[in-house]
């Protein structure tokens, strides 16, 4: 008989055990399901809504239940549903009625809430340390390669140049943001719901400040109904998750691209690339190519939970069940990549002459030519027009702009001199751009400074 059986006069049919159960999937939640209990028959001794030498008898139950889980010797039931009924039922065949004490002043439904915020919070606590090791790699990258001259792009066409340690800066920002979405989605999942029931709270002095402050929980949910129907927190991590694949994903392109014989920027180690079973001259880059696909699985998860959330009416329905899967796949699949991710970028090779010779190559250095020209007093329109002249001449002869004679620049305009090949090298193209933000080695420099300093103090 189901803990919940005394309103049925019969037994569900095994389909209907197969269809509503989670415990295929919620068994990860053992540990904070308990946890979570310990913490309620605490406050129900406290409360004298049970006796104190019950709730010591249920929470050493508990607490030795965990350990055999944790030791590989205890084996769910499909019967019993779900992760919450299996831990009561195991803890009554264990201990006896004392145990059906236990879920006085609860309901499986701020029960769940509170299994999920508590699992959500520590896998967010790990997720941030996996993201700051890989922000601590890039950062560490970065720092070698702060004179590393390489093609900026604009629509996949070389546009100017700038630096390796430059283009490695621009995706720790993104992290960065990442983390901070990471603390944000902490925050916003930090709230108890226990005490809530099924929708409506219960007539027992119930002391959620007391659970709140033993499961180290920073406010209450103010609304019962909203206690049990709020999954905003899950979406919050779904969310965070995506753009951090996202992220993923785009550099995961650019990694592609770069080890292509046709840019040839880096070359993936050999532990992190694999062959073809017909072609023995391939070393594929299979890696980023599995995060970059990745990333479109996490999209699904997070549409998924929004299109299941968007007509629920409050409070509790069955159909947020589907919340565990998501967050648990996302959560698992993220925590797969960023590992060999951040070894795959630490052990590459950066083919630093090839980027020189790219960002040499499609004029890079065009429109620190036509500066050239502004501060020699033209306006920026008319010298853009006369570098574009330029460089049509150059694109028709298959020459640079610094290969071009300075008799050709004067016969454009007689404003150039000398000193224009100097203006247009590419070391002073990239540290001339000292804006904050920009792509000088001083600039560079700087950047790298903040982000040491980010990572020692992340909060």
């Amino acid at each position: 008989m189901k803990l919940w059986g005394g309103r049925f006069a019969k037994e569900t049919d095994t389909l209907t055990d197969h269809f509503n159960s989670s415990i295929s999937f919620d068994a990860r939640l053992y540990k904070h399901d308990i946890l979570g209990s310990i913490a309620h028959v605490a406050m129900l001794a406290k409360q004298n809504i049970i006796s104190v030498d019950d709730g010591k008898l249920i929470e050493q139950g508990l607490l030795d239940l965990l350990s055999d889980i944790e030791k590989g010797t205890v084996v769910f039931n499909e019967k019993m549903e779900d992760i919450h009924m299996n831990i009561e039922s195991l803890l009554i065949d264990r201990i006896g009625d004392v145990a059906k004490r236990m879920h006085t002043g609860r309901s499986r439904n701020d029960q769940v809430a509170l299994d999920v915020r508590m699992y959500v919070r520590d896998e967010i606590t790990e997720l941030k340390t996996m993201l700051l090791s890989l922000m601590d790699t890039l950062v560490s990258i970065a720092a070698q390669h702060t004179a590393t001259i390489m093609p900026g792009y604009t629509h996949l066409q070389r546009a100017q140049p700038i630096t390796f340690g430059h283009h490695l800066m621009a995706y720790f920002e993104m992290l960065k943001r990442d983390y901070k979405r990471l603390t944000f989605t902490y925050t916003m999942t930090n709230a108890l719901p226990l005490g809530s029931g099924a929708l409506a709270t219960t007539t027992y002095p119930l002391d959620r400040d007391f659970v709140a402050e033993s499961l180290a929980f920073d406010s209450l949910c103010e609304n019962s109904l909203d206690g049990v129907s709020d999954r905003d927190f899950c979406l919050d991590l779904l969310y965070t998750i995506s753009t951090l694949m996202m992220h993923l994903s785009r550099f995961s392109e650019e990694i592609i691209l770069w080890s292509s014989h046709e840019f040839r920027f880096i070359e993936l180690d050999d532990a992190y690339s694999t062959g073809s079973s017909i072609m023995p001259q391939k070393k594929n880059p299979d890696i980023a190519e599995l995060v970059r696909g990745k990333s479109g699985r996490v999209y699904g998860n997070l549409i998924s939970l929004l299109t299941t959330m968007k007509g629920l009416p409050l409070a509790y329905n069955k159909d947020m069940q589907e919340d565990k899967e998501r967050i648990f796949d996302s959560i698992d699949t993220l925590k797969m990549c960023l590992p060999i991710f951040n070894q795959m970028i630490k052990t590459m090779h950066v083919c630093d002459k090839n980027m020189y010779k790219a960002a040499a190559g499609g004029f890079t250095n065009a429109t620190d030519a036509a500066d050239y020209l502004v501060k020699k007093g033209l306006a920026f329109r008319d010298a853009h027009e006369v570098i574009g002249k330029l460089v049509l001449h150059c694109v028709t002869e298959n020459i640079s702009l610094e290969e071009l004679p300075l008799e050709v620049y004067q016969s454009i305009h007689p404003i150039f001199e000398d000193d224009i090949y100097e203006a247009i090298s590419l070391a002073t193209c990239v540290n001339e751009r000292q804006v904050k933000g920009g792509p000088s080695m001083q600039a560079v420099c700087s950047h790298i400074d903040k982000a040491r300093v980010f990572l020692t103090q992340p909060e």
